[in-house]
């Protein structure tokens, strides 16, 4: 008897396997779906860059070949953490704040050498950092532009003269509160951060041309 109501019950069971299967797919399709509707519909300022930047610099530097055009390649934030050698928690909260800052899951950057004078080990937690490209890139650096700079404290821009020579400009932050995604009553200590704005440009007048194109802010 028990082996008729197996045999009954089989059917339904493949039934019911291939249904659950069938919407298995369908969910994923349909997750596919939005994530390439997703990276359809790229950043504000990369579609500035393509439509109003490119044309405009290659007036402006003499360019004939768009592919010439400076670009932005990757943009590195970076946050050092002295403290964090005796108190991991700030660590932890500075992987945080600048994931929130970034929208991407930061790495924890680690001393390569002991040091014996600041108490160092090889292989300690010194720091966190975020590499940026595409889309991500140029959001973060939409919102640093227009939302963050904006709120330090008497801006009157960013100095011109913090290019490494290659075309690459490193722009110091004091505070990490300038960013909206950062709740200034929830922060322990108030921290500072770098960003490197790594581009194409080879040198730095072309660098210069570009950022001050899309929008960054030089003192005059």
């Amino acid at each position: 008897m028990a082996e008729e109501e197996k045999k009954a019950e089989a059917p339904k069971k493949e039934k019911a396997d291939k249904k659950r299967k069938k919407e298995e797919v369908k969910k994923a399709g349909f997750a596919a779906n939005i994530e390439e509707g997703l990276q359809v519909q790229p950043a504000r300022l990369k579609l500035r860059y393509r439509k109003e930047v490119v044309p405009q610099l290659m007036k402006d530097l003499n360019l004939k070949n768009p592919m010439e055009v400076p670009r932005v390649n990757k943009v590195v934030v970076n946050m050092g953490l002295g403290e964090a050698l005796a108190n991991n928690k700030i660590l932890e909260s500075a992987v945080d704040q600048l994931g929130a800052i970034t929208g991407q899951k930061p790495v924890v950057t680690r001393s390569r050498k002991a040091i014996a004078n600041f108490k160092l080990r090889e292989g300690q937690a010194i720091g966190a950092m975020v590499t940026l490209r595409g889309d991500r890139m140029y959001e973060f650096l939409d919102r640093l532009i227009n939302v963050a700079l904006p709120r330090v404290r008497d801006f009157k821009g960013i100095s011109p003269k913090a290019f490494d020579g290659r075309g690459n400009y490193t722009l110091g932050l004091r505070e990490q509160i300038i960013f909206p995604e950062i709740n200034y009553d929830q922060i322990e200590k108030v921290k500072g951060l770098n960003v490197s704005i790594v581009t194409s440009a080879g040198n730095d007048e072309r660098a210069l041309a570009l950022l001050k194109a899309i929008g960054v802010p030089f003192r005059a």
